[in-house]
């Protein structure tokens, strides 16, 4: 039986704006923010400087937009739903999968817009927005078939036989509308929808044609293939599949040992999305570790392509090159953002290099025709476990420029004083560790110990843990060879132990491995260097770590070079006295960076929105918002001639403008 399935699209009452059918490709034109990091290179670069270090304390509030309309009801009890899941460490404390769905039915608190030829597009859960980007009025709403979870929509100019599209994903279907009207194109996949199996819930890179996908997939370790897929923009037909878990015969096979490639799942691209050289088409994959975050002794060996950059043919998929920042990861030391493309100038000499970082704080600056370390990489001796049966790599990789930018050790020393933060809070971090039996660790990739049921308390630290660098990712000046990236140290501690049949293990529940983590608080992977502090009224103020800050930092590397060209504290705890509050905070999205001098950055617990000096990191700008921010910002500019920065605040769309 064929089911048509219905879109529903509202025009609103103000007049709506159409831009032309065949209009120019948006990359061409500075004043728009055409895709989720602006150009495919990733630099979330813009070119505009209407607003600049001089007059950016200026911005003031432009319009609003709530996101919140109630949602329209299900187009059919049998439709499947999207995939749920978490990709960042808050969702998987969750319990949900890497690289799965945020918000309700409708919001997308991590979304990031576009912005088109006049329009811009998000997604709101079960719909597609178009608003008039000076006046956030809206143009269209597409209701859609299936809700969906993705970070972002793409555009697709079109051609001489297609009008432009909007393309997005809603848990395993890819979807298609006329991005004039926001009804369904038919002339993509099936009626506009076209069925990619496995679901994803980041935003399609298209180059050229080619319409490229990561996928979302659950942490059991057997399980639906993390493979990345490639569709026409024309056609929705599928072009490409690259098997991110090799198979027999393709490069990199040999790196799982006992036939422990089988079936296996994770290795997927759960990010939010993909870079591309447009110049030589190649394609750069930031895949994840392999399913199974903290055992890995089923899958013995270095397992490519977890937590690799892959370089791929856009328009194949053919394998050409990878580097693996993390051998047989038992950390879930993911690479969530896909590396930014700058030119850089080295010894005199221009190099064509890519800058990568995850989880582990660790950024690795490529050649990104060749994968070779620009600065060099050194396979450095780290501990080795005592998990039964777990197969430890005896090196990793450490990068010689720049270092660390995130705490990858713990010392006694390094706990949190009075002086930091309060009596109180000390108070509870110290009864916090001897709780716990002290902490073992032995610098970067320290592996958790085996704790046997019933044996003392003795717990390992691990930095920076859930921190280091998130799906928000970097952004690249490519005047000037700075890379702008945001960190925090959120440690993870805690043992190995025999699961517990009645333990809740998040993630890893229904998993058949026979080890997972635990601690004194419990089974699971939900418990860090924390402590929940109380005012006098013994209501709950807060739950800060439990080291010294800075806990989190916004950075500059000069990739010419290699070096930190500045790191600032990057949010405040308020509820901390006056003068010790520039603590710096958590979250997960990243920055941008704007040819007039400035990086741009919500990404905080403390619900600011923030400009820097992009030269010298001195704070410019803040403002206060109703919610956190925890998504990737743009730039813009109306016909009106006016630039505009906006950040979607949790379930509102927040613009800022001069006056």
């Amino acid at each position: 039986m064929t089911m048509r399935i219905r879109f529903s699209v509202l025009l609103a009452a103000s007049a709506m704006v159409v831009p032309g059918v065949y209009a120019q490709k948006a990359k061409d034109n500075p004043a728009d923010w055409p895709m989720y990091t602006r150009d495919l290179a990733g630099t979330r670069y813009s070119p505009l400087k209407q607003i600049h270090a001089g007059n950016v304390s200026k911005l003031t509030e432009a319009w609003t937009f709530k996101l919140t309309a109630p949602a329209p009801a299900a187009a059919s009890a049998s439709e499947p739903a999207p995939a749920a899941g978490g990709g960042d460490f808050a969702a998987e404390a969750a319990g949900r999968g890497r690289g799965g769905g945020r918000g309700g039915p409708a919001a997308n608190p991590e979304a990031t817009p576009i912005v088109v030829n006049g329009l811009m597009y998000l997604p709101a859960g079960r719909r597609v927005i178009a608003l008039d980007p000076e006046t956030g009025k809206e143009a269209w709403t597409a209701q859609l078939p299936f809700a969906t979870t993705a970070r972002g929509v793409a555009y697709w100019p079109g051609d001489a036989n297609n009008p432009p599209r909007i393309i997005l994903t809603a848990g395993p279907h890819l979807i298609g509308l006329n991005a004039n009207s926001g009804k369904i194109d038919p002339g993509f996949g099936k009626e506009g929808i076209v069925d990619i199996e496995v679901p994803w819930n980041g935003v399609p890179s298209i180059f050229k044609n080619v319409v490229m996908l990561g996928a979302t997939v659950g942490e059991i370790p057997i399980g639906p293939p993390g493979d990345s897929r490639a569709y026409d923009a024309r056609t929705g037909a599928k072009l490409w599949e690259f098997h991110t878990v090799p198979q027999p015969g393709e490069p990199g096979f040999g790196s799982w040992e006992k036939d422990s490639w089988k079936g296996f799942s994770g290795v997927n691209v759960w990010g939010w999305y993909l870079t591309a050289d447009e110049q030589r088409g190649i394609l750069y994959m930031p895949l994840g570790s392999p399913a199974g975050n903290y055992y890995g002794g089923d899958r013995p060996g270095n397992n490519l392509f977890g937590n690799s950059i892959v370089a791929v043919d856009a328009n194949t998929g053919k394998y050409l090159w990878h580097f693996q920042t993390v051998h047989h990861d038992l950390w879930d030391s993911d690479l969530p953002p896909a590396p930014s493309l700058i030119d850089i100038t080295v010894n005199g000499k221009k190099v064509p290099a890519l800058a990568a970082i995850g989880k582990t704080g660790w950024m690795f600056i490529l050649d990104r025709v060749t994968g070779k370390p620009v600065f060099g990489v050194e396979e450095r001796p780290v501990a080795k476990g005592d998990v039964p049966g777990e197969w430890y790599s005896p090196t990793q990789p450490f990068p010689l420029k720049p270092p660390a930018l995130a705490r990858t050790s713990y010392k006694p020393e390094d706990m949190v004083t009075a002086a930091d933060t309060t009596p109180e809070h000390v108070k509870a971090c110290q009864a916090f560790v001897e709780k716990s039996g002290g902490f073992y660790n032995s610098g970067p990739f320290t592996p958790f110990l085996y704790h046997e049921t019933g044996a003392p308390a003795k717990s390992t630290m691990i930095f920076p843990g859930n921190g280091g660098a998130n799906w928000g990712g970097t952004a690249a000046d490519p005047k000037t060879g700075y890379v702008y990236v945001q960190t925090h140290d959120s440690a993870l501690v805690g043992w190995m132990e025999k699961k517990d049949p009645n333990g809740n293990y998040g993630s890893g529940n229904g998993s058949p491995q026979l080890y997972d983590r635990g601690s004194v608080d419990g089974a699971g992977p939900y418990h860090g260097f924390s402590a929940q502090v109380k005012d006098a009224n013994g209501k709950v103020i807060g739950n800060w770590p439990c080291q010294k800050p800075p806990w989190g930092r916004l950075f500059a590397v000069n990739a010419n070079t290699g070096d930190i060209a500045w790191q600032v504290p990057l949010g405040i705890t308020e509820a901390l006295p006056e003068g010790k509050q520039n603590t710096g905070g958590s979250g997960s999205a990243g920055p941008i960076v704007t040819a007039g001098g400035l990086v741009f950055i919500g990404a905080t617990n403390d619900s600011r929105f923030r400009a820097f000096d992009s030269k010298t990191g001195k704070e410019l700008w803040a403002t206060k918002l109703a919610r956190n921010a925890n998504a990737n910002p743009i730039t813009y500019q109306g016909k009106n001639g006016k630039q505009y920065v906006a950040v979607i605040a949790t379930d509102s769309v927040a613009v800022f403008a001069l006056p």
